[in-house]
């Protein structure tokens, strides 16, 4: 399960290139190798892509690596090897709720596209793999922009963009069928079929997938079904494409992590989501606490090359969402849920109970986008806007209550609020080759958001004896400019650019943080510089980068009761650091990649905020420069690659120092650091008749039982000892899978 990683430095010098002729190369390195590509690569790669004379840091991921690394685990495992990036996962395993961080940024400020479409949810930010399952299986590329990137649709990149592409369609008959079983009863089966070209100009294509695991923690299963499928039409100088990509999910929680304590008295596997006393006392596990969740993603893409040097491309998406936590609470006051007290058989006034409820999301995003590329002697513009609509209406209900005497309605609603939110954009990017290789970018963005959040919180306000009304009405407009140099010669890239990105809050920045201290939009200004040198025997890059920021939301470690990020605005902190890379190909049958990333992260004059209980009563720390949270500075990744007759070997380590999961410097809060090691084999046979090709795949996680967490929540409270405030912290852990095995099997006719 070789893992091959094509950055620009090591896809792009060949020795004795002429200047002139390597200014010019602006494909992909997966187009390079996929005539297909190239012919449809109009409607998806032009708007966001970079090229080798872009001036940012970027790695692509073509559709062999990704084919290879693909047994089941969620998309961030398979993108964890490349330059400062880690994956996190709650269930332990690789399958399940999973997260990604670039640079120390989290998923929600990471901007996430599948064919230039926003993925990340338009209020929350984030992106939630487990609603769509296996599309590893159906993705042609990836690339990861590191930094501001270049302009692009959705929220503001402050973290990095991964911009993937979806399978293009095929132009020969063919199925491909695999499966994966390993431990802890993780399982994948998949389904592939294409028509090929027919008619002349049409094509369809279709997936179908099933992934399902139990976890390494305890109870942390996931049962994710999905789909993807595909008509193509061609003609003379334009494209058509009609797809749809979904999945169903349900996944049982594990975010509530465990804290040591826990897990030094009842192991490492223990989950707390779902606990409670049952009726003779004894502790149980309530069995239906998941996350249930339906996902439908509609693109129509449209290409037209008008004449030789001009393009149109128009993009019209909707996608639905729709779902529900189902969650045990113990001990709940019953107002804040609408819920009188009750007299029980004993007399007794009961205010608190056990309750069951539902907390549901319907969502529905929809929009358009165009954009025209000019290409023409020495100049590249493309020149595009988006406009893109978002509803998502927020309710919550009772389920079921323990021994309650009076009237409850079934499924009975105690909140109901609605976000909406308008997002538009208009952006022009050009690069212009002036002599010797050198080449200068300009690239500009206008973005307005309107945002509005209206009904009752989820909150309950104690001062006015009910939930807590929202009634927010936000307006922001972002003028996000980047600049850059570039030098591409022979076996030389290098490049400089400045960059500005802003981002608005998300609604968990709203709906949670504390209301003294109401978010505020942020900005940032990326400062990169990057040198890289390839031969055919080896290569060496270096990437040099600062982000300074003005009033980032950085995560304070606590998170709300569904599981979610809580945020606060700092006024000043950056990230800067340096990005290593380098490979090493002496023989055709092996490859030594190596990435390191060593990067300072810090809060200038950090204050932290503890509360007596749920925002009241506050006391600040003055904590000084301070590191950010979940932001280690040494990231080392290494990949020993064996490829000779049909054989493959892949040993791949990396090594993530200690970091922190406040932004206080606790030690209850540290994470330590860990080097873990995968070792993966796989053989593939070609000459079988009726099968084009049978791979038999083996991959062993963990190699030496590393035992590791990869990411957690830490909170801080205090209460009053001799009238003088006693603070106590709290953490707990997502504990990671000691050695397992996934194996593999793909046909493919």
């Amino acid at each position: 399960m070789k893992k091959t990683f094509s950055s620009a430095a090591v896809i792009f010098g060949m020795t004795g290139t002429p200047c002139a002729i390597a200014a010019t190369a602006d494909a992909q390195p997966s187009e390079l190798n996929d005539s297909v590509a190239i012919e449809l690569r109009g409607v998806e790669v032009t708007a966001n892509r970079a090229g080798v004379k872009t001036p940012v840091a970027f790695t692509n991921i073509n559709r062999e690596t990704i084919a290879r690394s693909n047994d089941g685990r969620d998309l961030p495992s398979i993108l964890e090897m490349t330059p400062s990036v880690i994956a996190t996962g709650d269930a332990g395993g690789g399958i399940g709720y999973s997260g990604i961080r670039v640079r120390g940024s989290d998923g929600s400020r990471i901007n996430i596209t599948a064919n230039g479409v926003p993925i990340n949810d338009s209020e929350s930010h984030n992106v939630y793999w487990v609603n769509m399952p296996d599309l590893a299986s159906s993705l042609r590329d990836i690339q990861i922009q590191r930094g501001a990137g270049t302009s692009t649709n959705g929220a503001g990149a402050f973290g990095a963009s991964i911009n993937m592409l979806t399978d293009a369609p095929s132009y020969a008959p063919s199925a491909t069928v695999s499966a994966s079983y390993g431990s802890f009863n993780s399982n994948k089966e998949t389904i592939k079929v294409s028509s090929g070209l027919f008619g002349d100009h049409w094509s369809v294509d279709a997936r179908l997938s099933h992934i399902g695991s139990d976890g390494y923690i305890d109870r942390a299963f996931s049962k994710l079904w999905s789909y993807m499928g595909q008509v193509a039409y061609r003609g003379d100088g334009m494209s058509l494409r009609m797809l749809a990509f979904g999945g169903k999910e349900q996944t049982y929680m594990a975010w509530d992590y465990a804290t040591k304590e826990e897990m030094k008295k009842f192991g490492r596997r223990y989950n707390p989501c779902g606990k409670y006393t049952a009726d003779n006392g004894e502790t149980a596990f309530y069995p239906d606490q998941c996350d249930n969740f339906t996902q439908h993603h509609l693109q129509l893409l449209y290409t037209q090359s008008i004449r030789h040097d001009l393009t149109l491309n128009a993009t019209l998406h909707y996608t639905k969402g729709d779902g529900y936590y189902d969650q045990y609470k113990t001990d709940r006051t019953l107002t804040e849920y609408g819920l009188k007290p009750f007299i029980d058989k004993e007399g007794n006034t009961v205010e608190k109970s056990d309750l069951i409820r539902l907390k549901n999301n319907d969502n529905d995003f929809g929009g358009a986008m165009l954009n025209v590329r000019y290409l023409h002697d020495n100049l590249s513009v493309v020149a595009g806007g988006a406009a893109n609509f978002h509803r998502g209406n927020h309710f919550g209900q009772i389920k079921w209550v323990r021994n309650y005497i009076g009237a409850i309605d079934p499924l009975q609603q105690y909140y109901l609020n609605t976000g909406r939110k308008f997002d538009s954009n208009i952006f022009v990017r050009a690069d212009y080759d002036m002599h010797n290789g050198i080449s200068v970018y300009g690239d500009m963005q206008l973005r307005h958001i309107h945002y509005t959040i209206t009904g009752m919180s989820d909150n309950f306000d104690w001062n006015t004896g009910d939930m807590a009304l929202l009634d927010l009405h936000r307006d922001w407009t972002f003028l996000n400019p980047k600049i850059g140099v570039a030098y591409n010669c022979g076996s030389h890239r290098a490049y400089a650019s400045w960059s500005v990105a802003h981002k608005e809050p998300t609604r968990d920045n709203f709906t949670d943080s504390d209301p003294a201290h109401y978010p505020e939009a942020e900005r940032m200004f990326d400062y990169e510089l990057g040198y890289f040198y390839n031969t055919n025997l080896f290569s060496l890059g270096t990437n040099l980068y600062y982000m300074d920021y003005r009033n980032q939301l950085v995560v304070t470690g606590q998170l709300s009761d569904t599981g979610n990020p809580i945020s606060v605005n700092v006024p000043d902190s950056y990230r800067m650091g340096i990005e290593l890379q380098g490979a090493l190909r002496p023989v055709a049958w092996f490859d030594w990649q190596v990435n390191a990333t060593l990067s300072r992260n810090r809060i200038s004059d950090f204050t932290e905020y503890v509360y007596e209980d749920e925002w009241k009563n506050p006391i600040s720390i003055d904590c000084g420069d301070t590191p950010i949270a979940f932001s280690p500075d040494f990231i080392l990744q290494n990949m020993f690659n064996f490829n000779a007759a049909g054989f493959e070997a892949s040993l791949a380590s990396r090594y993530i120092s200690s970091q922190y999961m406040n932004n206080a410097r606790s030690a209850e809060a540290r994470l330590d650091s860990y080097f873990v090691s995968d070792l993966s084999l796989a053989y593939t046979f070609r000459t079988l008749p009726s099968i084009k090709e049978l791979r038999l795949g083996l991959a062993i996680y963990n190699l030496f039982n590393e035992k590791y967490y990869n990411n957690g929540y830490a909170g801080a409270g205090y209460y009053i000892e001799n009238d003088k405030p006693v603070i106590y912290r709290y953490a707990g852990f997502a504990a990671q899978a000691t050695a397992n095995v996934l194996a593999t099997v793909t046909m493919t006719f």
